[in-house]
């Protein structure tokens, strides 16, 4: 009897141990790092991915212990990509859990101020698992486009300004696809539908126009007056002749003067040479601009150029005579400050 007491008591204590050893796997803490650290789970990957990715980020104390945990939780089989952010003082039990849940931490994504697709996939790829390559590609695809009614002239007006919160692996398609929801919710808002039914426009005819009055001025409050004037041309048959539309043909951002060889140059958003609206917006343009041509301001200017100085301002006019004195004025402050092209 005293025998079988003690192999008892014997079973009993490997088995506290055991059960020890099982509980610290589990609970015990097994993260090295006193902050937060976020980590990137590309698509498609497996478990040993998910150890490499941890390994590198120097995480994990006891790998083998990680692994064991895993295995009881039934983690492995199935990985969830994503943006993790795994916190400080993390058991085995509570690390698998949250890979195993996929309860993603999200991106904040600021799109504004892009003058082409390029310069939107570029700022999208720093957030995103697609790269730029990727997310241009989809930008352009004109199957895709034709779904939201757009083309690759006419895209970049799909994309408002604005800060999203998405997640990491969300695909190309996927973002593309977002954005067009963002898109509809925007024009949506503020009778902006009703006023664009008003002036008889498509949705990216005032995205283009916006775009011309966005790099016309910096002075938000001129906004309406060029939006204005432009539409007055419009109406009345008038080429618009704006200056941004024939550097964005050229391709040259770096132009400070618009000559006449800049004018001869040949494209479809050269506005000397070819009446109309341009195919498509020359850059993304602000809020502001586009409630600008929803909400132009009622006048006769047909002519602007820009005053003499830096703070982006114009003069406006009504005929020929008055234009022409107002641009032999700023011609001269060009010379005298040695701006010549």
């Amino acid at each position: 009897m005293k025998r079988l007491i003690r192999i008892f008591c014997v079973l009993i204590f490997f088995a506290g141990i055991i059960a020890f050893i099982g509980y610290q796997k589990i609970f015990g803490i097994n993260t090295l790092h006193n902050e937060e650290v976020i980590i990137l789970i590309p698509k498609n990957s497996n478990f040993d991915d998910v150890i490499r990715v941890l390994d590198t980020a120097g995480i994990v104390k006891k790998m083998s212990s990680f692994r064991q945990v895993s295995s009881w939780m039934k983690y492995g089989p199935i990985v969830k990509s994503g943006r993790y952010k795994v916190g400080t003082n993390l058991n085995n039990r509570e690390l698998v859990g949250l890979l195993r849940s996929g309860r993603q931490e999200p991106v904040q994504l600021t799109i504004s101020a892009a003058r082409r697709l390029q310069d939107i996939a570029g700022i999208v790829a720093k957030k995103i698992e697609a790269d730029s390559v990727t997310i241009l590609n989809t930008m352009s695809n004109e199957e895709l486009l034709h779904n939201y009614n757009l083309n690759p002239h006419t895209a970049i007006s799909l994309f408002i300004p604005n800060t999203y919160e998405l997640y990491w692996n969300i695909t190309a398609e996927q973002f593309l696809d977002r954005m067009h929801k963002e898109y509809l919710n925007f024009w949506s808002r503020d009778n902006r539908l009703q006023k664009l039914e008003t002036l008889n426009l498509s949705k990216s005819e005032v995205a283009t126009i916006a775009s011309i009055v966005e790099k016309e001025s910096i002075q938000k409050d001129e906004r309406p007056t060029i939006a204005g004037l432009y539409l007055n041309r419009i109406v009345k048959g008038i080429p618009l002749q704006a200056d941004p539309t024939v550097v964005f043909g050229v391709g040259d951002f770096t132009i400070r003067r618009v000559l006449n060889k800049h004018l001869a140059f040949d494209s479809p958003y050269n506005t000397y040479m070819y009446p109309g609206i341009p195919p498509g917006p020359i850059c993304m343009p602000s809020i502001s601009s586009i409630d600008a041509v929803l909400n132009p301001e009622k006048h006769d200017y047909l002519f602007m150029c820009a005053k003499p100085g830096y703070n982006g301002s114009h003069s406006f006019a009504t005929n020929t005579a008055d234009h022409e004195r107002n641009a032999r004025v700023y011609r001269r402050w060009l010379n005298s400050e040695g701006i010549r092209g």
